[in-house]
Protein backbone atom coordinates (compact mmCIF):
# COMPACT_ATOMS: atom_id res chain seq x y z
CA UNK A 1 0.00 0.00 0.00
CA UNK A 2 1.21 3.26 -0.73
CA UNK A 3 1.47 6.23 1.78
CA UNK A 4 2.01 9.55 1.11
CA UNK A 5 2.28 12.48 4.38
CA UNK A 6 2.64 16.47 4.64
CA UNK A 7 5.51 17.30 7.36
CA UNK A 8 5.43 20.54 8.32
CA UNK A 9 6.92 22.26 12.11
CA UNK A 10 6.51 24.38 14.72
CA UNK A 11 8.52 26.72 13.14
CA UNK A 12 11.50 27.31 10.67
CA UNK A 13 15.15 25.43 11.99
CA UNK A 14 13.60 23.29 14.79
CA UNK A 15 14.36 19.77 12.41
CA UNK A 16 11.63 19.22 9.83
CA UNK A 17 14.66 18.04 7.18
CA UNK A 18 16.41 16.01 9.79
CA UNK A 19 13.16 14.26 10.86
CA UNK A 20 12.51 13.41 7.23
CA UNK A 21 15.24 12.02 6.50
CA UNK A 22 14.97 9.75 9.37
CA UNK A 23 11.79 9.26 8.30
CA UNK A 24 12.83 8.43 4.74
CA UNK A 25 15.56 5.77 5.89
CA UNK A 26 13.42 4.16 8.12
CA UNK A 27 11.18 3.71 5.17
CA UNK A 28 13.75 2.32 2.86
CA UNK A 29 15.03 -0.15 6.05
CA UNK A 30 11.72 -2.33 5.49
CA UNK A 31 12.63 -2.24 1.95
CA UNK A 32 10.17 0.75 0.54
CA UNK A 33 11.16 3.46 -1.48
CA UNK A 34 10.67 6.89 -0.37
CA UNK A 35 11.36 9.81 -1.69
CA UNK A 36 10.98 13.19 -0.31
CA UNK A 37 9.67 16.53 -2.11
CA UNK A 38 10.54 19.84 -1.23
CA UNK A 39 8.11 22.11 -3.61
CA UNK A 40 9.73 25.17 -2.47
CA UNK A 41 12.99 26.07 -0.94
CA UNK A 42 14.85 29.64 -0.08
CA UNK A 43 18.49 29.76 0.43
CA UNK A 44 20.51 28.32 -1.95
CA UNK A 45 24.38 27.99 -3.35
CA UNK A 46 25.69 27.02 -6.86
CA UNK A 47 26.56 23.32 -6.92
CA UNK A 48 27.94 22.35 -10.49
CA UNK A 49 26.36 25.45 -12.15
CA UNK A 50 22.89 24.94 -10.66
CA UNK A 51 21.41 26.56 -7.36
CA UNK A 52 21.36 23.51 -4.80
CA UNK A 53 19.08 24.07 -1.92
CA UNK A 54 20.74 22.48 1.22
CA UNK A 55 18.04 20.59 2.60
CA UNK A 56 16.87 19.69 -0.87
CA UNK A 57 19.93 18.08 -1.05
CA UNK A 58 19.97 16.62 2.34
CA UNK A 59 16.12 14.55 1.49
CA UNK A 60 17.96 13.58 -2.13
CA UNK A 61 20.82 11.91 -0.43
CA UNK A 62 18.28 10.32 2.15
CA UNK A 63 15.88 9.16 -0.92
CA UNK A 64 15.78 6.32 -2.75
CA UNK A 65 17.88 6.09 -5.87
CA UNK A 66 16.62 6.97 -9.46
CA UNK A 67 15.29 10.53 -8.48
CA UNK A 68 17.19 14.20 -9.17
CA UNK A 69 17.71 16.92 -7.25
CA UNK A 70 15.18 18.98 -9.92
CA UNK A 71 12.51 16.80 -9.05
CA UNK A 72 12.78 16.79 -5.38
CA UNK A 73 12.90 20.61 -5.44
CA UNK A 74 11.68 21.86 -8.55
CA UNK A 75 11.87 25.48 -7.52
CA UNK A 76 15.25 26.70 -6.14
CA UNK A 77 15.43 30.28 -4.88
CA UNK A 78 18.53 31.65 -4.18
CA UNK A 79 17.93 33.88 -0.71
CA UNK A 80 17.05 32.44 2.44
CA UNK A 81 13.91 34.60 3.37
CA UNK A 82 10.48 34.21 3.37
CA UNK A 83 9.42 32.72 0.21
CA UNK A 84 7.24 34.96 -0.99
CA UNK A 85 9.44 37.94 -0.80
CA UNK A 86 12.99 36.13 -2.40
CA UNK A 87 9.89 34.91 -5.11
CA UNK A 88 9.09 38.31 -5.79
CA UNK A 89 12.80 39.26 -6.02
CA UNK A 90 13.58 36.91 -8.54
CA UNK A 91 10.72 37.45 -10.50
CA UNK A 92 9.43 34.15 -9.80
CA UNK A 93 5.48 33.37 -10.15
CA UNK A 94 4.55 30.68 -7.62
CA UNK A 95 1.31 28.75 -7.87
CA UNK A 96 -0.14 25.51 -6.98
CA UNK A 97 -0.96 23.48 -10.42
CA UNK A 98 2.76 22.77 -10.96
CA UNK A 99 3.40 21.86 -7.17
CA UNK A 100 1.03 19.26 -6.92
CA UNK A 101 1.94 18.10 -10.72
CA UNK A 102 5.48 17.34 -9.53
CA UNK A 103 4.12 15.55 -6.27
CA UNK A 104 2.01 13.29 -8.70
CA UNK A 105 5.12 12.49 -10.66
CA UNK A 106 7.14 11.25 -7.51
CA UNK A 107 4.09 9.46 -6.17
CA UNK A 108 3.63 7.34 -9.19
CA UNK A 109 7.21 6.06 -8.45
CA UNK A 110 7.79 5.46 -4.93
CA UNK A 111 6.03 3.64 -2.12
CA UNK A 112 6.23 6.47 -0.02
CA UNK A 113 6.66 10.22 -0.39
CA UNK A 114 7.50 13.19 2.06
CA UNK A 115 6.40 16.21 1.24
CA UNK A 116 8.35 19.19 3.42
CA UNK A 117 6.58 22.58 3.79
CA UNK A 118 8.39 25.66 4.35
CA UNK A 119 9.25 26.93 7.85
CA UNK A 120 6.08 26.86 9.83
CA UNK A 121 2.45 25.81 8.60
CA UNK A 122 1.39 29.28 7.71
CA UNK A 123 4.21 30.22 5.89
CA UNK A 124 3.28 32.79 2.44
CA UNK A 125 4.47 31.56 -0.59
CA UNK A 126 2.73 34.14 -3.22
CA UNK A 127 -0.20 36.75 -2.77
CA UNK A 128 -3.11 34.70 -2.21
CA UNK A 129 -1.53 31.29 -1.01
CA UNK A 130 1.05 29.88 1.38
CA UNK A 131 1.81 26.37 2.99
CA UNK A 132 -1.06 25.99 4.37
CA UNK A 133 -3.11 26.00 1.48
CA UNK A 134 -0.36 23.56 -0.51
CA UNK A 135 -0.95 21.13 1.84
CA UNK A 136 -4.36 21.33 1.72
CA UNK A 137 -4.40 20.94 -1.97
CA UNK A 138 -2.50 17.84 -1.37
CA UNK A 139 -4.84 16.39 1.08
CA UNK A 140 -2.33 14.39 2.68
CA UNK A 141 -2.01 13.29 6.23
CA UNK A 142 0.28 15.89 8.24
CA UNK A 143 2.83 15.19 10.27
CA UNK A 144 4.47 17.63 12.75
CA UNK A 145 7.29 18.49 13.81
CA UNK A 146 7.92 20.01 17.34
CA UNK A 147 11.12 21.71 18.15
CA UNK A 148 11.70 21.37 21.98
CA UNK A 149 12.59 24.88 23.23
CA UNK A 150 10.96 27.38 25.19
CA UNK A 151 7.55 27.81 23.66
CA UNK A 152 7.18 24.75 22.18
CA UNK A 153 3.99 23.57 23.61
CA UNK A 154 1.91 27.09 22.62
CA UNK A 155 3.33 26.80 18.79
CA UNK A 156 2.57 23.02 18.35
CA UNK A 157 -1.11 23.56 19.94
CA UNK A 158 -1.58 26.39 17.11
CA UNK A 159 -0.01 24.24 14.56
CA UNK A 160 -2.49 21.99 15.33
CA UNK A 161 -5.45 23.58 15.60
CA UNK A 162 -4.39 25.38 11.89
CA UNK A 163 -4.25 21.72 10.34
CA UNK A 164 -7.46 20.36 11.95
CA UNK A 165 -9.13 23.80 11.26
CA UNK A 166 -8.41 22.94 7.35
CA UNK A 167 -9.78 19.46 7.22
CA UNK A 168 -6.52 17.38 7.43
CA UNK A 169 -5.77 14.28 9.21
CA UNK A 170 -3.04 14.65 11.78
CA UNK A 171 -0.58 11.54 10.93
CA UNK A 172 1.39 12.23 14.61
CA UNK A 173 4.36 14.67 15.91
CA UNK A 174 7.56 14.22 16.94
CA UNK A 175 9.38 15.79 19.49
CA UNK A 176 13.07 16.76 18.14
CA UNK A 177 15.44 18.04 21.34
CA UNK A 178 16.89 21.34 20.03
CA UNK A 179 19.51 21.71 22.56
CA UNK A 180 21.53 19.02 24.91
CA UNK A 181 19.42 20.20 28.27
CA UNK A 182 16.18 21.56 27.60
CA UNK A 183 14.56 22.69 31.33
CA UNK A 184 11.83 20.50 32.22
CA UNK A 185 11.76 18.43 29.14
CA UNK A 186 9.84 15.79 30.39
CA UNK A 187 6.85 18.02 31.49
CA UNK A 188 6.90 19.45 28.39
CA UNK A 189 6.90 16.24 26.85
CA UNK A 190 4.15 15.29 28.79
CA UNK A 191 1.91 18.02 28.40
CA UNK A 192 2.35 17.47 24.44
CA UNK A 193 1.31 13.95 25.03
CA UNK A 194 -1.52 14.84 26.53
CA UNK A 195 -2.61 17.58 25.09
CA UNK A 196 -2.22 16.28 21.01
CA UNK A 197 -4.64 14.27 19.85
CA UNK A 198 -2.27 12.30 17.93
CA UNK A 199 0.26 9.64 18.23
CA UNK A 200 3.84 10.72 19.47
CA UNK A 201 6.03 9.11 16.70
CA UNK A 202 9.03 9.42 18.35
CA UNK A 203 11.21 11.78 20.93
CA UNK A 204 14.36 12.33 19.21
CA UNK A 205 17.40 13.48 21.69
CA UNK A 206 20.25 16.09 20.66
CA UNK A 207 22.44 13.78 18.58
CA UNK A 208 25.64 15.41 18.31
CA UNK A 209 26.35 13.40 15.14
CA UNK A 210 23.89 14.84 13.47
CA UNK A 211 23.01 11.85 11.09
CA UNK A 212 19.47 11.27 10.59
CA UNK A 213 20.32 7.48 10.40
CA UNK A 214 21.48 7.56 13.76
CA UNK A 215 17.28 8.80 15.06
CA UNK A 216 15.52 6.61 13.29
CA UNK A 217 15.95 3.65 16.37
CA UNK A 218 13.76 6.66 17.68
CA UNK A 219 11.13 6.66 15.61
CA UNK A 220 7.99 4.81 14.90
CA UNK A 221 6.89 4.84 11.51
CA UNK A 222 3.15 6.24 10.94
CA UNK A 223 -0.20 4.35 10.22
CA UNK A 224 -2.75 5.56 8.13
Amino acid sequence: MKERYFLTGTDTEIGKTFTACALLQAWQQQELSAVGYKPVAAGAEMVDGALANEDALALLGASSKGFSLAEVNPVCLREAIAPHIAAKKEGVFLELPPILAGFQKLARRADRVLVEGVGGFRVPLGEYFDSADMAKALGLPVILVVGMRLGCINHALLTVEAIRSRGLTLAGWVGNTLQPEMPRLTENLETLKTSIPAPCLGILPHLPSGKPADAVQYLQLPKI
